[in-house]
């Protein structure tokens, strides 16, 4: 049977303001990247996803970006390699210590908004990330998408890496993300995200804003838990899925198949 791992970006919350749909977003998906408290998120906020993830049998990860709280780390911050490398590595840190607390061990790394698109484009971000996985935990499974410097910034760490597609979001003639400033750019309607989750799963590929059909195969996929549809979407990602034959698996079980 063919595996996949769900996950979605969590924790998003701090002090007063809050973000998501977590409570019901993780009752859906098989593991949760967790803010840690740049971009977004606070040392209780992050404990209090973890108490939810241990609960629904969640599988976690550390989700590091630029300390930008009001971009929500969706800016580019210009950062030396040594900068970038030691940003990671302390957010990383930082989340094992608050998921250690609740008895949770830390599966993988997925770096956030600008910092995660900068990676996508850019070798010496994503090698900087992947040398910060590999220093604080070389078991640490890097997540990012399927053919990105990512992927070759990991193998060149020694770093396992998940390829992650997007069925809620839509993808440009190039195979990139569209921009998130360009209309469509979010699929809010829950049986297109699920056709779309379906297709990369079964048919391993994504269909473009352009008619483009591109091979893309996939370990992981993401489901923005910020985004007001995004209970709805992830139920009906998963429902889709299984029938079709699909187990939802944590990433590591993933990883291992």
């Amino acid at each position: 049977m063919r595996l996949i791992d769900l996950n979605a970006d969590v924790g998003e919350s701090f002090g007063n303001w809050r973000m998501g749909n977590d409570e019901t977003v993780l009752g859906i998906v098989s593991s949760a990247n967790v803010a840690c408290g740049f971009h977004a998120g606070d040392p209780m906020v992050m404990a209090k996803t973890c108490e939810i993830a241990k609960r629904n049998g969640v599988s976690v990860g550390a989700h590091p970006g630029f300390a930008d709280l009001q971009g929500f780390g969706r800016r580019p911050i210009p950062m030396s390699a040594a900068e970038l490398e030691t940003m990671v590595a302390y957010q990383i840190g930082a989340f094992i210590g608050i998921a250690a607390r609740a008895g949770l061990p830390v599966a993988h790394v997925k770096a956030h908004g600008a910092l995660y698109n900068l990676a996508e484009a850019e070798l010496e971000v994503a090698s900087a990330i992947a040398r910060a996985v590999k220093a604080v935990d070389p078991a640490l499974i890097m997540v990012g998408g399927t053919g990105s410097p990512m992927a070759t910034a990991a193998e060149a760490a020694g770093v396992r890496f998940a390829a992650e597609g997007f069925p809620d979001r839509a993808y440009a003639d190039d195979g990139k993300l569209l921009s998130r400033k360009l209309p469509g750019a979010v699929l809010h309607d829950p049986a297109e995200a699920a056709a779309q989750a379906v297709r990369m799963v079964v048919e391993g590929e994504i269909r473009t804003v352009g008619g483009k059909v591109l091979a893309r195969q996939v370990n992981t996929l993401c489901i923005h838990g910020d985004e007001p549809t995004a209970g709805a979407v992830a139920g009906a990602i998963k429902a889709a899925l299984v029938a079709a034959g699909v187990e939802i698996a944590i990433l590591p079980k993933v990883m291992a198949a």
